[in-house]
């Protein structure tokens, strides 16, 4: 008998791991529920009710395959041997397969159940998924993990030239296990269910992923590079939540947009090659991850910032967080997050560096804060992010490039339509005053919004002096490793 230990996985199609066991032999499907692991890696509430959702979607999907899914609960991952050693010698487990996840906690997680099931003769088979490329596989000349998006992403096209990560076929249905399915539980202690307009905002399971694929590359992608920065429009592919949760993978989303492209990544739509270009950072921040892995670990990538002067300012922090600085475009996009669990990628980048900068509250606060609520939360291209923004993380934004919201806003918002839609307060503000109701004095209609809790150009000058003051100040150049 094979299992498959399903993780951010949560498919049937293009399920490496799920193959690969049903053609061993009859198989058995797991998951593992740890809330307090969930909880000390800052796992959403949406997050933990999205995953559920698609859990119990994927056990239909199971179901068809002749595929029993159990339930084991494992607290901490520590427990994790202990609980997958009991299941596999209840059923006569005699292989387990998992596709590989990345991080310091989850390898060796992985690590000790290996171990453990060795003890006792149980295979552990670990199959690349959620990467198109093997960590440790995409090197330097030098033989180390790159440092630039640009250069890895050479050496990325060069591999994709030579070839293209195939799908992987759904496996046929196999004979019916006597083995009666759990019920997953729709709530998991500790983590609250989320407001049904969030909720019917994501919908879950992999029909509803693959058909925001196929809109999405069919018409849109051929947009994308045009429109992915303005969150007025709908101008990004919504795939977010599901990439995370594995409810489709990047290699069903690359063939789409290959597919929509003519089979082209590096010339052809522009559209088309900017979002495989968004695959490949995906890519790149797990490399990362593996490459280095004190970023797993709360550190800065470049370890001369570690010594920066992060202000503590818990009032700013609190402001920020409840969408109340006085700056409309940062408020909007916190608002964004708080009400649906997501929030456009342009503005990820600019309340980010409004955080870092602009208050100079250290970039963890809001990685933190970010991972608490996101639908989406994703270690490494959460924390990839963040660290870019902050000019602390590999490849990262050159210290003294300050992203000013209020012409953001401006550029990326001119009519103030995305505003509007988080701020109802601001709505009958014309498109010069919504980006800074603060130059009319606090005139009617403006009354209950707060007035800026910072001054963007004083506030710049203090985190250029700040990043100045470092012992090896970041280089102006970068490393091109």
């Amino acid at each position: 008998m094979q299992l498959i230990w399903l993780r951010s996985d949560l498919r049937v199609h293009d399920n490496t791991a799920l193959s690969a066991a049903m053609e061993q032999g009859p198989t058995l499907a797991v998951y593992m529920i740890s809330p307090e692991q969930w909880h000390s890696h800052d796992d959403a509430p949406c997050k933990v009710d999205f995953w559920l959702r698609n859990l119990a979607a994927l056990k239909i999907e199971l179901q068809a395959l002749n595929v029993p899914l159990v339930i084991v609960h494992a607290a901490t991952w520590d427990k994790a041997p202990k609980a997958l050693l009991t299941l596999c010698t209840t059923h006569g487990i005699e292989q387990v397969h998992v596709n590989e996840e990345y991080g310091v906690n989850e390898t060796r997680r992985d690590e000790d159940v290996a171990a453990a099931l060795d003890k006792h003769g149980i295979g552990f088979h670990s199959h690349l998924d959620q990467l198109f490329f093997k960590p440790g596989s995409v090197l330097t000349k030098s033989g180390g993990y790159f440092k630039v998006f640009t250069q890895f992403r050479k050496v990325c096209y060069a591999r994709l030239h030579y070839s293209v990560p195939a799908v992987v076929r759904l496996p046929g249905k196999q004979s019916a296990l006597h083995i009666k399915s759990d019920d997953v539980p729709e709530q998991v202690t500790g983590f609250a269910t989320p407001s049904d307009a969030l909720r019917a905002l994501w919908p879950a399971g992999e029909s509803e992923a693959r058909r925001r694929l196929e809109a999405f590359t069919d018409e849109q992608v051929h947009y994308y590079q045009d429109e992915r920065d303005f969150p007025a429009k709908p101008g990004t592919s919504q795939l977010s939540a599901y990439l995370a949760a594995g409810v489709v993978s990047p290699r069903q989303c690359l063939h789409a947009a290959l597919r929509s492209n003519n089979g082209e990544f590096e010339t052809g739509n522009a559209g088309s090659v900017t979002w495989i270009n968004e695959l490949l950072w995906r890519e790149f921040y797990k490399h990362v991850l593996v490459g280095f892995p004190r970023v797993s670990r709360h550190r800065a990538f470049r370890p001369e910032t570690e010594a920066l002067k992060w202000r503590h300012a818990p009032k700013d922090l609190e402001a920020w967080q409840q969408g109340r600085t006085g700056l409309p475009i940062i408020d909007a996009a916190m608002r964004q997050l708080l009400e649906t669990g997501w929030m456009h990628n342009r503005l990820r980048m600019i309340v980010a560096m409004y955080l870092t900068k602009n208050l100079l509250i250290d970039w963890r606060e809001g990685e933190r804060f970010f991972m608490q609520h996101l639908i989406d939360g994703d270690l490494a291209a959460n924390n990839g992010g963040w660290q870019w923004s902050s000019s602390t993380g590999t490849d990262a934004s050159p210290y003294f490039r300050i992203f000013n919201p209020q012409s953001q806003s401006e550029r990326f918002d001119p009519e103030g339509r995305f505003i509007k839609t988080w701020i109802p307060e601001l709505a009958d503000l014309n498109k010069r005053d919504i980006h800074n109701p603060s130059a009319l004095g606090g005139l009617f209609g403006v009354a209950d919004y707060p007035a800026p809790i910072v001054d963007l150009k004083s506030s710049r000058e203090r985190a250029l002096t700040a990043f100045k003051s470092l012992p090896h100040r970041q280089a102006e150049t970068q490393d091109h490793e």
